[in-house]
């Protein structure tokens, strides 16, 4: 696990087809190099923010999430993660371009294949989403490893929020984990674009992802999406 100092650098904010993110160059992170390893899964994710409780945000924007994920270590843990390289994106022109292109959209993430990325207030009128099912990973702007180990590859997520895509005012659960090597393949890249309802309950959530096959634990954090403007 790693305590991370304030984010420093560039930023750069655009807006297309009704969401916008807030890229940001992320500084170095200080040491902390220990993991989270359990005998159950092979993968560790850790919510760094926001936290339990927080009022996050203006007008249902402007809030961010930030991941510390652990893969196995080794000189493939990259590989296995699924890892395809750093990555600094966004919409309209932050999109798939150099340095560190990446595409961005909702669903499976094609530099973080594996990843799920959940809020429970989702909403469905912006086109590409498709409620609290919409696999939120592609939206995610900075992607880069931070530790390599003989235990663990830790790769660093961030996504800053430009949109009400959750909803302003409101009460929301975000929900994450990695799902498993359903195919076989010796990599985790089969994160689904939409979660179905698995268990049929009317909510999709933790339950569902761990009927799908997990790599990881499912880290969940309650929060408050701030409705107030700037």
């Amino acid at each position: 696990m790693r305590i991370r100092r304030p984010l420093v650098a560039t930023m750069a904010l655009s807006m297309t087809a009704g969401v916008a993110t807030l890229a940001v160059t992320a500084g170095s992170a200080s040491a902390d190099r220990g993991t989270r390893w359990t005998n159950r899964y092979p993968v560790s994710v850790d919510i760094k923010t926001p936290a339990h409780g927080d009022n996050a945000g203006a007008a249902g924007a402007s809030w961010f999430v930030d991941l510390d994920i652990d893969y196995p270590g080794g000189p493939t843990g990259l590989r296995r993660a699924g890892f395809t390289g750093p990555q600094l994106t966004g919409p309209a022109g932050h999109a798939n371009i150099p340095p560190a292109p990446g595409s961005f959209s909702t669903g499976k993430d094609d530099h973080l294949p594996g990843l799920v990325v959940l809020t429970s207030t989702t909403n469905s009128t912006i086109a590409g989403f498709s409620g609290p099912g919409t696999n939120l990973a592609n939206l995610f702007n900075i992607t880069g490893v931070t530790n390599r180990t003989a235990k663990e590859t830790e790769i660093w997520d961030t996504w800053i929020v430009g949109a009400a895509i959750a909803g302003q005012n409101v009460d929301t659960t975000l929900t994450v984990a990695v799902v498993g090597d359903l195919n076989h393949n010796g990599i985790y890249d089969d994160a689904p674009d939409v979660v179905p309802d698995i268990n049929h309950d009317g909510r999709i959530d933790g339950r569902d992802l761990k009927t799908m096959g997990l790599a990881s634990n499912v880290e969940t954090v309650r929060f408050h999406i701030n409705g107030q403007g700037l």
